[in-house]
């Protein structure tokens, strides 16, 4: 709705929707500036990456005078490559997510990451370097590297350094909790939305003083169940009992622990905005109460489970007390990984392929939020209107 339409009074003064923008503004560029510094970084020499001249960072002309760089060319056409892999996900991948099924939605969604980043990962390392080849050679000049960049940073962090045993260790971490505090956030979520009794009031009050115990409380106290664990099961197992410290299984029922407090409240507050008057139709229709939960409700929910998971998905993705305490150097997930690159004799390398690192952990996160995008917006916004 456009201020023009609206009644005089309601309209905004113009110094307050000028400084509402200013404000806006100077708030992005301070939140923007960093990653798109990193960024720039990890693609350059250390020289350039630390050089106090910001035109050098950007132009890199060190990389430049190594041999690594981009021309016009090269520029022009990842961008439309960029645009085109975007273009296709949106218009050829997005479509797939059209289901009734959670399962079939997840699945889908999945589908689209994965097609996403093959087209984005074939475009750029295939198809730029087999047409921008030839079209360097013709322009001349005009086809030599203006940009300095090189990839040598991401090289040695993926490959020489493993750091994709640290990714999948993450996923492990996160696909865990994730599924464990959805599975039971959306239960007790349910069942204390649409139960009216005091106990239920406290359970949520206690919860939410779990919720605001610092970590490191609740990592003390599982720690020594974690490292007496064989002990603990040998009993019930034998010999074989499995000692949990240092396993990602104990990350997991640590970080759902402290997770599931907050996944019970939002999933609760979104669940209270539901009619009941949907559940009554189910059962009027022969409903089971459970089968009123996963056939009539559950779909009405998934924006609010998608926002939900995003929130567990973040605290177990970014971690890092929880995970450098309870796993040991070749179980690390990403985070804690990172700060191994600055305990050793640190050098400026060391340096940019800590930078190189931390963009490939943003990286995902920015996928996964474009993915997701209106079922977020959804999921936020569901609950500030009520009627």
């Amino acid at each position: 709705m456009s201020d023009a339409s609206l009644p005089r009074a309601m309209r905004q003064p113009a110094t307050l929707k000028a400084a509402s923008n200013a404000f806006l503004l100077v708030w992005l560029f301070l939140a923007a500036f960093p990653l798109f510094w990193i960024l720039a970084m990890s693609f350059k020499s250390p020289v350039d990456a630390f050089s106090s001249s910001a035109w050098e960072v950007i132009r890199g002309p060190r990389t430049l005078s190594d041999g690594n760089g981009l021309s016009l060319v090269d520029i022009a056409l990842g961008i439309a490559v960029f645009w085109l892999s975007v273009k296709a996900a949106t218009r050829w991948l997005m479509p797939m997510a059209a289901g009734d099924g959670t399962l079939q939605r997840i699945f889908s969604w999945a589908v689209i990451a994965l097609g996403f980043a093959v087209l984005f990962v074939i475009g750029f390392f295939v198809a730029v370097p087999w047409v921008a080849g030839p079209l360097e050679a013709l322009l001349g000049p005009l086809g030599r590297p203006v940009l300095g960049l090189t990839t040598q940073h991401y090289e040695a962090v993926w490959v020489e350094n493993a750091f994709y045993e640290n990714f999948q260790n993450s996923l492990i971490v996160t696909f865990g909790v994730v599924s464990v505090s959805l599975t039971v956030g959306t239960l007790a979520g349910y069942g204390l939305a649409r139960s009216g009794s005091t106990l239920a009031f406290w359970i949520l009050i206690v919860a939410l003083v779990f919720r605001a115990l610092p970590h490191s409380v609740l990592v003390a106290g599982y720690l020594p169940v974690f490292i007496n664990s064989a002990e603990i099961l040998r009993p019930i197992l034998g010999e074989n009992a499995p000692t949990l410290y240092g396993q990602p299984l104990a990350v997991i029922a640590v970080l759902v622990s402290i997770n599931q407090p907050f996944t019970i409240w939002m999933l609760r507050s979104f669940f209270q905005n539901i009619p009941v008057d949907l559940d009554e139709s189910a059962r009027v229709d022969g409903c089971t109460h459970f089968q009123a939960f996963r056939w009539v409700i559950m779909p009405v929910m998934w924006p609010g489970v998608i926002t939900t998971g995003l929130f567990s998905f973040l605290l177990a993705y970014n971690d890092f007390l929880v995970t450098s305490l309870l796993l040991d150097a070749s179980n690390q997930t990403m985070v804690p990984a990172i700060a191994g690159y600055f305990n050793r004799e640190t050098t400026t390398t060391d340096q940019v392929e800590a930078v190189a690192a931390a963009v490939s952990i943003t990286a995902p996160l920015f996928l996964l939020v474009m993915i997701f995008q209106r079922q977020i917006v959804s999921g936020l916004t569901a609950g500030a209107v009520k009627g």
